[in-house]
């Protein structure tokens, strides 16, 4: 037993340490004994130490401009239309970067005043080949070093709680929602002589997604006009070892300016709670910025796994929005109801790849934009908001 115990502890993959940066330290002081060796003149070995640094210099900045045309169609999204904050994520700028790149080329330019060849037609030679090794992707992080960067920075958060909260619950509860909606009616047909959830096209689950990840256990305090009602049938069913897990959604009535109540099963989205979690704990390293991306990101990669899944196709409403900066005190209320009279009314919509299956798309209330970037995947996040 202990034997198994050893040896599923050594498949856990642990945290990488410091030893590629000694394995560095060494190589170096193996190369300066090496050129000590050759007994090789002083100013040779200094010019040829500054060309080489200049080159590596170069192909930064290089790098960093190519960068900075692609994040500048992103600079609302990710930088909060913050062009510097953009050019710094490129190039690195405070790790002083480009003042060594100018030290390393006016010294390299007083180099070059013996060369046969002019300074800008070297300089321009270099650039070359470092164009060519940006193109052809010469120097490209290898996977154990992305996945350094990834486990370092926490990135990829978004994309693994969206499937956590799809695989986890969403796909167990959704294909079920509408019988269980049906009979929900039913018993309320019987002890009030009435049904809440009349019309057929909102009985979905409503999920409410707040990009600054400010989740309420009571959606009451979230605003006075939306109440409890009551809770659908509970589902149960055995996951992962524990027998009839429960699980169940919550019926709201959400009152409009002109008292008129609507119900709805609204619930928010879980996760966010994690996120914002996280940007207060020190030990995540992840600021508020981080925070609001991955939200974002959240929100898009949760669409994609549930635009894909036809067990889920029809069963659900996101509610994305912002009121961060709202005043309004029934914001949340108000949102929700213009959600679902835009579905009562019919909004039509097409589900991408599926024939006569409605595409439950994404709301975003009170005109908030949910700008993200449109790569694949989610990029690495840093406390400095890129």
């Amino acid at each position: 037993m202990s034997y198994k115990k050893n040896q599923f502890n050594a498949d856990i993959p642990k945290p990488r340490k410091n030893r590629a940066q000694l394995m560095s330290c060494f190589l170096l002081l193996l190369c300066a004994f090496i050129l000590y060796l050759t007994g090789q003149n002083l100013d040779l070995l200094l010019q040829c130490l500054i060309i080489h640094f200049t080159m590596l210099q170069v192909r930064t900045l290089l790098q960093g401009i190519c960068n900075f045309t692609e994040e500048m169609q992103h600079v609302t999204s990710r930088y909060h239309g913050n062009y510097l904050r953009a050019l710094s994520a490129c190039l690195d700028l405070q790790r002083h970067a480009l003042l060594f790149l100018l030290l390393c080329g006016a010294v390299y330019l007083w180099f070059l005043k013996e060369s046969q060849l002019p300074p800008c037609l070297n300089l321009s030679i270099m650039c070359l080949c470092q164009l060519l090794s940006i193109i052809f992707g010469f120097q490209r992080p290898s996977a154990a070093e992305i996945s350094q960067i990834h486990e370092q920075s926490n990135c990829n958060v978004a994309q693994g709680l969206a499937w956590s909260y799809y695989i986890g619950y969403l796909k167990l509860v959704l294909p079920h929602l509408e019988n269980s909606i049906r009979e929900f009616n039913s018993n309320q047909l019987k002890k009030i002589r009435s049904e809440l959830l009349l019309c057929e096209k909102t009985w979905k689950l409503h999920i409410l997604i707040p990009l600054n990840s400010d989740v309420y256990d009571d959606l009451h305090k979230a605003d006075s006009r939306i109440q409890f009602i009551n809770n659908l049938p509970e589902m149960t069913v055995d996951r992962a070892g524990i027998k009839k897990r429960s699980f169940k959604n919550s019926v709201y009535g959400i009152q409009g300016a002109d008292q008129k109540i609507k119900y709805c099963v609204l619930e928010y989205a879980t996760p966010l709670q994690s996120l914002y979690a996280m940007s207060q704990d020190e030990n995540a390293a992840f600021s508020r910025q981080d925070r609001i991306e991955q939200a974002k990101l959240f929100c898009r990669a949760l669409e994609e796994i549930l635009q894909r899944s036809k067990d889920c196709c029809g069963c659900y409403r996101l509610i994305v929005y912002d009121d961060s900066e709202e005043s309004d005190k029934h914001f949340l209320s108000k949102t929700i109801i213009q959600d679902m009279r835009q579905q009562c009314e019919g909004e039509c919509t097409v589900c991408v790849g599926e024939q006569n299956c409605p595409q439950p798309s994404t709301f975003l209330s009170g005109g908030t934009e949910l700008l993200i970037s449109g790569s694949d995947q989610p990029l690495p996040l840093h406390s400095g908001g890129y």
